[in-house]
């Protein structure tokens, strides 16, 4: 799949459906993809802050790297983040030498699609991260996929950058599924140990740059929705770019 595909916005199978069933008319899909985009969007809700217990104790290392279904939305929910200084798509979980969206597509390199969020721990927390990760950027409770996206590429996971991340996403997790925050067991991993590979430059600011393209519409502007409505303290209207000359 070539960059100028990439940039139109066919991605994986399900992505390449959408801009087909728009130029078809096939009206009746369509109205299914975004019912399911809005109830997926009304389900999202302000889950309790983490406890004492998932609290990163030591020093803040100021980076995150999270993973949750299609890099383009979970990106453009973390650069709406006061706090936020630098949000960049790549991989995670598989080695250099597939850290390419081609090959990471294939579904077998390990890899995860993912963010990696530089921020600064005097303005927002490690543990406000986990908070908005969990509440509006992805499902945590999809197995293997997300919205229309499946794959091991699509999973829910936490990249901890030391110890103390880790620690703190499983007592997050614990903590979450003991309150029955979610209908559905939370599926998220966490590991530790996993180089970060930054994706190709069209992947990069997607959702700014194209947000009338319909798999945005449908699946990823509602999160940033949802990030105004939830948390108003920590939203900020203009998004940190990669590359804001562009």
């Amino acid at each position: 799949m070539s960059s100028t595909t990439i940039a139109s916005g066919a991605r994986s199978p399900a992505r390449k459906l959408l801009p087909a069933v728009l130029l078809a008319g096939a009206a009746v899909a369509l109205f299914t993809l975004v019912a399911g985009s809005r109830a997926r969007a009304e389900e999202a809700r302000v889950l309790p802050a983490p406890a004492a217990a998932a609290q990163a104790a030591g020093p803040d290392p100021g980076v995150a790297v999270l993973a949750g279904g299609c890099f383009w939305g979970v990106q453009g929910v973390f650069q709406h983040l006061r706090g936020v200084t630098r949000v960049e798509s790549g991989y995670a979980g598989g080695a250099r030498d597939t850290a390419q969206y081609e090959r990471v597509s294939d579904g077998d390199t390990g890899h995860a699609e993912s963010v990696r969020i530089q921020y600064d721990p005097r303005q927002i927390s490690f543990a406000q991260l986990l908070q908005v990760y969990f509440s509006v950027a992805h499902d945590p409770t999809e197995l293997n996929r997300q919205g229309p996206d499946t794959g091991t590429q699509y999973r829910s996971e936490v990249f901890a950058q030391n110890p103390q991340q880790a620690e703190a996403a499983r007592a997050y997790i614990l903590q979450l599924d003991a309150a029955h925050a979610f209908p559905r067991p939370i599926v998220t991993r966490v590991e530790t140990g996993k180089p970060f590979f930054p994706a190709e430059s069209y992947h990069q600011d997607f959702l700014t740059r194209n947000p009338h393209n319909p798999y945005i519409a449908i699946n990823d502007l509602p999160k940033v929705a949802n990030l105004q409505r939830l948390f108003p303290t920590l939203y900020t209207p203009t998004p940190v770019l990669v590359y804001p000359e562009h």
